[in-house]
């Protein structure tokens, strides 16, 4: 039974989805710890995904659109492999910044956004 948002996931498959969001996130702090990066670096960066809400003030969709953009896991693995194989310094850090911010979202509730409203995720409603 779907709690009042068609599309969203519940029950059990929804709290593996907050545990796997948790591992992400400690996963990714815990790599970003064994290559020493800078906490600096990571709590100046860890907040820059959020910035996407600010394409909210256009309409929901362009909202939904630019959040899911940063907030989906491809991009920063993308970024991740390619860091390693090209061997770029900075892309690696960056990337597990990112990938543990995003992990961090997932484990507290906030999904994936639907153009509707913004509190319309894939793991329910939130901002009610």
């Amino acid at each position: 039974m779907n709690a009042g948002l068609p599309g969203a996931v519940v029950g059990a498959p929804k709290l593996l989805l907050r545990l796997e969001g948790a591992a992400l996130a400690a996963g990714a702090a815990f790599f970003y710890w064994r290559r020493d990066g800078s906490w600096i670096l990571f709590a100046v960066v860890f907040f820059l995904p959020d910035l996407t809400f600010l394409a909210y003030l256009f309409s929901p969709r362009a909202g939904a659109i630019a959040y899911n953009a940063v907030h989906a896991t491809l991009v920063p693995l993308t970024l991740l492999a390619a860091a390693a194989w090209f061997g770029a310094p900075l892309g690696e850090p960056i990337a597990l910044i990112w990938l543990a911010h995003i992990g961090l979202d997932r484990a507290l509730g906030y999904g994936l956004k639907y153009p509707a409203a913004f509190g319309d995720t894939h793991l329910g409603r939130t901002w009610r």
